[in-house]
């Protein structure tokens, strides 16, 4: 500490008077406080030291502790704590002076409990109001995916759908195209799990798209456009791994936002307008690019050849270039759909 360093080599006389002698005490009554005696006052590291005139030290009162009985008035009168179980008068004015300083520099540099607890308090706070705009919106919306049933996952579905229907057209349908979707669902459908239902719209979704409840939406340009079913069946592929690699109810709920999740998880239904508005503005959107090294496992596990998805999305073949050098059936793999189902297929949607 600067100001304790700087009265190091202060001393002074004063006059101290010991603590009383229980001991000394006659019996039944309180002991007689001994007589004063002049010592020397000086600086140590953490204390004030009283020292006879030979220079032994006869107490160590800690700075930290010292209190000044008379404020404001001489000779000065300390004592080593607040009880005054002993005193020291003092009645010079520059030792008096450097106690003084040295005190309120150590009562500054001590802890304060009122600040800290408003510290603590305001940190409190700010945890709680991160974990509320980062943390809780995210926990609350993975929950309430988590509790959904199936049935409520496939209602749900259903009714996003009927929302985009109203803004793409009724889906496309015919008897022959619609068991030519079965089977394209079922030839894609891997290791036992449940073929996604494929919906055929007119407009509502720029290539594909997925919703809750094992829906694919396919853009009518992807039969009606391609001579090859395996294009059609790429991009079905496709979106079935982005709905396999996050729930999508999560990635619905995400969008929506917190609002419509609370409504989900109180009442067990969707806001009809929550749901036209994310069939309006996201369905819409290009679907996101998976990397090769996630797609090219999935069309060997079908069986399937990757080229004709490749060139689909970019006929020049220079950004899906891996896709058709890493082909694992460059041959042609096994057939998508009989010719019958593909001409149904390509049809589905009329005149």
């Amino acid at each position: 500490m600067t100001a304790l360093k700087k009265y190091q080599r202060l001393e002074s006389i004063g006059l101290w008077q010991p603590p009383a002698d229980p001991a000394q005490a006659p019996e039944g009554g309180e002991p007689r406080p001994p007589q004063r005696r002049e010592v020397i006052v000086s600086f140590g590291k953490a204390t004030l030291v009283l020292s006879d005139k030979s220079g032994r030290a006869l107490g160590h009162w800690s700075l930290a502790a010292v209190e000044r009985m008379n404020p404001g008035r001489r000779p000065a009168l300390f004592a080593p704590d607040a009880e005054g179980s002993e005193t020291l008068e003092i009645d010079d004015g520059e030792m008096i002076g450097a106690i003084e300083k040295v005190r309120a520099a150590l009562r500054r540099a001590r802890p304060r409990p009122g600040k800290l607890r408003r510290i603590a308090i305001a940190a409190t706070l700010a945890l709680l109001l991160g974990l509320a705009v980062f943390w809780l919106p995210g926990a609350l919306i993975r929950k309430t995916a988590a509790v959904v049933p199936p049935a409520k996952r496939a209602e749900i579905g259903a009714g996003l759908l009927a929302s985009v229907v109203r803004v793409s057209g009724k889906p496309c349908e015919t008897p022959g195209g619609r068991q030519a979707l079965e089977r394209l669902a079922l030839r894609l459908a891997h290791n036992g799990e449940e073929p996604p239902r494929l919906v055929v719209l007119p407009a509502g979704v720029a290539s594909t798209a997925h919703l809750p409840g094992g829906i694919i939406l396919i853009n009518r340009s992807l039969v009606e456009d391609h001579e090859d079913p395996r294009v059609p069946a790429g991009h079905v592929l496709a979106e079935m791994l982005r709905a396999g690699s996050r729930d999508p109810l999560e990635a619905m709920l995400e969008r929506l936002g917190i609002r419509a999740t609370l409504h989900l998880l109180t009442t067990g239904d969707l806001d009809p307008a929550a749901l036209a508005r994310y069939g309006e503005e996201v369905l819409p959107e290009e679907p996101e690019p998976l990397p090769p090294e996630t797609l090219l496992p999935a069309f060997e596990g079908r069986g399937l050849s990757s080229t004709p998805y490749a060139l689909a999305l970019d006929i020049t073949g220079e950004t899906t270039l891996p896709l058709i050098e890493a082909d694992p059936y460059r041959e042609g793999g096994r057939p998508v759909l009989g010719d019958d189902d593909w001409v149904s297929l390509q049809g589905i949607c009329g005149e």
